[in-house]
């Protein structure tokens, strides 16, 4: 490879940006994975990277560096930093998923079968980051290892959303232009639409789920937090095992997007509404065919809900009963304790009930929208809010966490992929996300449009553009 001594700022750069930088030799992985520990060092904060994996940074980055020199790369992704949300085990290391509990059990034997088929893409693990303990909440608050704050807005520190807290402000703060984490009701797109980032969450079962511990088994589903929708095509067909993208473009006209009247826009700040049908209107202009009326299963999946309980907290409770009937108890946190704790009220009839209409309801919308249909409505009805009075005031964080989940959960119900995309700031400088679903198994389809659109749905008012965070200025 060819070396260089000019100085480049990669930091918060795309993974594709940076892929480009090692393929034309003008930095290698091995400097990239230094300056990326240096910047690590320089900007962690509590409840961001738990575990920063030097070692082994280090030793798969001069393993890329040596494929490079022999002219035998494994892909674009070969020598490019990856994080990973802290319930992904790293062979060597105790796996905590946000808990002191966990924190006594034996280190992982071996990675989880996603870190091993990015490694065998060539991509450098630097650590694990933080989140909600057990990933049950979509706020990312986390009273063990710290919340990491949200980089935008001015003042008092904001929420950065979760469960993937950690995965989204690494990658917001330019530590890393990729991280990979889990998504069971928005945990994937929520923290990326309150951190200004791309948020894609896959379809159910897209990847393997041996070695990722679970919340709920039957809404649990993985996804990838980064900079660009490229990004995102790449680590994708990574995950699955491929050596390329089958994504192709997916022009914007003539593409079918529907706009649900109901529900999602409940209770919504004006300013989200209006960054959202802002960017919808450049989607129009450039020829999306925009169709607005009622998603009947949206309703019926609320009414599912408060008729028989909610899914996910049923299954979280039966992963968590005899944890939360002993001692372990009392070293939760007991806001999610007391959430897991509403499961146990769910009957095997109640049980029984919800998985049969759950499937009727996947049919019934896979039947109205359609396999080239997509829908759009906002990722959440509300900016990042402030983290303090959630730390303070209990009833305010459960009102908050349900509010919060909301638009996200019902694609996770439906079995549905999505992607949030950033449409603008406030004028206080806070993200709005705008989200793409496609029924489920449409995620070619969903990101091949992502690829197109991202550009026309990304608009930041000129008075708010001096409030962007930019890339860090990290020399190599």
């Amino acid at each position: 490879m060819a070396k260089s001594n000019q100085s480049l700022a990669v930091a918060g750069h795309s993974a594709l940006q940076i892929a480009g930088m090692i393929q034309s030799g003008l930095v290698g992985p091995t400097k990239i994975a230094e300056a990326t520990l240096r910047g690590i060092a320089a900007a962690n904060e509590p409840g961001l990277f738990l575990v920063v994996t030097s070692a082994r940074a280090r030793a798969e980055a001069v393993a890329s560096t040596e494929r490079f020199r022999a002219g035998r790369p494994r892909g674009l992704l070969d020598g490019v930093p990856v994080a990973w949300k802290d319930l992904f085990d790293l062979e060597g290391i105790v796996t905590t998923a946000g808990s002191r509990v966990l924190a006594r059990q034996a280190p992982a034997a071996r990675d989880a079968a996603v870190v091993r088929r990015l490694q065998a893409a060539g991509m450098v693990t630097v650590g694990r980051v933080g989140m909600t303990e057990f990933a049950f909440s979509g706020l990312g608050l986390n009273p063990h290892y710290g919340t990491p704050r949200n980089p935008y807005g001015s003042g008092e520190a904001r929420i950065p959303g979760g469960s993937s807290s950690g995965p989204a402000v690494a990658v917001a703060k330019g530590l890393v232009p990729v991280s990979i984490g889990t998504d069971t009701g928005g945990s994937v797109r929520i923290p990326a639409a309150f951190n200004g980032i791309v948020g894609y969450k896959a379809t159910y079962g897209r990847y393997p789920m041996d070695g990722v511990f679970p919340l709920a088994t039957s809404l649990d589903s993985l996804g990838v937090l980064c900079r660009a929708v490229s990004d995102a095509v790449l680590v994708d067909a990574a995950m699955r095992g491929r050596v390329g993208s089958e994504v192709a473009r997916r022009p914007i006209q003539g593409t079918k997007i529907i706009v649900p009247t109901n529900v999602v826009f409940d209770d919504a700040e004006p300013v989200v509404i209006e960054r959202f049908e802002a960017a919808l209107n450049r989607l129009a202009m450039a020829g999306a065919k925009v169709e607005r009326r009622p998603i009947p299963v949206f309703d019926a999946v609320l009414d599912l809900i408060a008729r028989h309980g909610a899914l996910g907290t049923a299954e979280a409770y039966a992963l968590h009963a005899t944890r939360l009937s002993g001692p372990e108890a009392a070293e939760m946190d007991q806001r999610v304790a007391i959430r897991m704790r509403g499961g146990a009220s769910m009957s095997m009839i109640d049980y029984v009930a919800i998985c049969n209409a759950r499937a009727r309801l996947v049919a019934d919308a896979r039947r109205e929208i359609g396999t080239d249909g997509l829908i759009a409505f906002p990722t959440v009805p509300h900016v990042a809010p402030h983290l303090k009075p959630l730390e303070q005031d209990d009833d305010l964080y459960f009102q908050m966490n349900a509010r919060t989940l909301r638009n996200s959960m019902l694609g996770n119900y439906l079995e549905w992929c999505g992607i949030s995309l950033p449409c603008g700031l406030d004028v206080s400088g806070l993200p709005v996300g705008f989200l793409l679903s496609a029924v489920g198994g449409a995620d070619e389809e969903l990101l091949g449009f992502a690829l197109e659109a991202a550009d026309s749905v990304r608009d930041v008012p000129s008075q708010c553009r001096h409030l962007l965070i930019p890339a860090r200025a990290t020399g190599f």
